[in-house]
């Protein structure tokens, strides 16, 4: 029988179908991974009684002669999505032991397709990082560099961030999917530092309700992934329009496998020149070329685009973003849910406590940012005209999709980076979403698929980007190269 660690969405799902496995099994089979490889510390909640629970209820559909590509398959949610059956914390100390009274749309959505969560995923605090290295809860650490201990110690890489724990999991096999969120970059760069496939949708097709907010104009879920093929099928069931989300876009459902098999003969790939500029690391760049050599070699055309304000999106993130963060935040004020501090004089040294307790550095630092450019006097000068750039930087990808069906990029400048090499120097860590934010800012779907190795044998992931609802394309594009290489189903030593 297929290993079941192994195994893509896909056929687990046909090995459910034909009942040569259990959705019990598969649970149990996965349990034990995820206690097998706790030193990853991928995983926040872990509650085998619930998992097992939903894999009977997934079996007993089974039996009553329900069918479904998802239907009993497992998979593990970021804790940025509350979950009535797990705690929801966001990673972060302001919501110790938090239990959500209703789950997210994107937890229920595939929920309701039958699919078995393990249990919830640590990940930079409130989705705050490029690293993983912020959470609450202690590192995440990358499958493919463990140190020369194996637990992290010298020689360690960080798995990415701020969706660590979700590309970690998946990496090392213990689950076939992970939910993700991508706010500048944080499905696309721990995808690509942890050699998985990594898909951020349009903004605005996936529900924002029940995703803890960080920036309300960037935030979209997505999706970890071995392989292209499983993100259009449990996309299937994720994406659609949420009435209770102010910014779910009211498209019909589609079939986001119709793509799979297209093929990329006549493809134009647009190729950004401002994209394989200096500070791209030379090993990274070779495996990012090489792979547009294997596209050109599968029948597709390179064509030379410009985006000449794209360098600008990381200053312009950096103001939207904390802004935006500095407005959500408020809500944690120990009045109604959260921490609150143990002793306080009034209110308002009660709000003053908890909010110095429960949230670490670097929510502090974005907080005091976004807050500064909300200012009287700063407004105007600095959030006004960096969402005038936003415009700029969106129109400028339309311009560029009018040459080409497809942008393709380097995701990150370098494979992964050790632990605390960057921590001290907060730019030198928001430079690690340089390619990633610009698709953000524009809100148009991007991914990342694994394209070779760099330094140190770490992965190196190449950047996919689509215009608006175009997901179906951009995953068949992806496909073609997965048929055609097998970096996707490269695992780590050990796993």
């Amino acid at each position: 029988m297929t290993d079941l660690a192994h195994a893509s969405v896909a056929e687990l799902g046909r090995l459910l179908d034909a009942r040569k496995v259990s959705a019990v099994e598969l649970a149990q089979a996965a349990l034990a991974r995820v206690e097998a490889h706790r030193v990853l510390n991928a995983f926040l909640d872990v509650r085998p009684e619930v998992t097992l629970a939903q894999a009977r209820a997934a079996d007993a559909r089974r039996a009553r002669g329900e069918t479904g590509a998802l239907l009993g398959v497992p998979l593990a949610h970021k804790d940025i999505f509350v979950t009535r059956d797990w705690a929801s914390t966001a990673s972060s100390k302001m919501l110790a032991g938090y239990m959500s009274p209703f789950d997210a749309t994107v937890v229920a959505n595939l929920k309701d397709a039958g699919m078995v969560c393990l249990g919830k995923l640590n990940c930079d605090e409130f989705a705050m990082g490029s690293s993983n290295e912020n959470s609450a809860y202690g590192n995440v650490l990358n499958p493919w560099a463990m140190g020369s201990d194996g637990r992290g110690g010298p020689g360690a890489a960080v798995p990415g961030g701020s969706s660590g724990g979700s590309s970690a999991v998946v990496a090392a096999r213990i689950a076939p999917v992970a939910t993700a969120t991508d706010t500048g970059g944080s499905i696309r760069e721990p995808a690509a530092f942890t050699g998985i496939t990594g898909t951020k949708p349009t903004y605005g097709r996936p529900s924002r309700w029940g995703m803890i907010a960080f920036a309300s104009s960037l935030d979209t879920a997505g999706l970890m992934t071995t392989s292209a093929e499983d993100c259009a099928l449990v996309f299937n069931a994720m994406l659609g329009f949420d009435p209770r989300d102010s910014t779910s876009l009211d498209q019909p459902r589609e079939d986001f496998t119709r793509a799979l098999g297209a093929g990329v003969k006549g493809l134009k790939i647009g190729v950004p020149g401002e994209f394989f500029g200096p500070g791209l690391q030379p090993d990274v760049e070779a495996a990012v070329r090489a792979a547009l050599a294997q596209y050109r070699k599968l029948g597709a055309q390179l064509v030379d685009i410009s985006l000449p304000n794209a360098e600008l999106g990381i200053p312009v993130y950096y103001v939207i973003a904390p802004a935006e963060c500095s407005s959500n935040l408020s809500r944690f004020d120990g009045v109604r849910y959260g921490h609150r501090a143990a002793r306080y004089a009034d209110l308002a040294d009660m709000i003053e406590k908890s909010r110095a307790e429960g949230f670490g550095p670097e929510p502090k630092r974005r907080i005091l940012v976004g807050t500064y450019v909300l200012s009287h006097g700063y407004y105007d000068a600095y959030f006004i005209q960096a969402m005038k750039v936003r415009r700029i930087i969106a129109d400028e990808f339309q311009a560029a999709f009018r040459q080409c069906d497809v942008i393709m990029s380097p995701v990150t400048t370098s494979v992964a980076f050790g632990f605390g090499e960057k921590a001290a120097d907060p730019v030198a860590m928001y430079l690690a979403d340089l390619y990633t934010v610009p698709g953000s800012l524009a809100g148009i779907p991007s991914m990342s698929i694994p394209c070779g190795f760099g330094a140190g044998g770490r992965p190196v992931g190449l950047q996919l980007m689509c215009n608006h609802l175009e997901e179906a394309k951009m995953l068949g594009i992806a496909h073609a190269f997965q048929q055609a290489t097998d970096w996707h189903q490269r695992v780590p030593a050990g796993y």
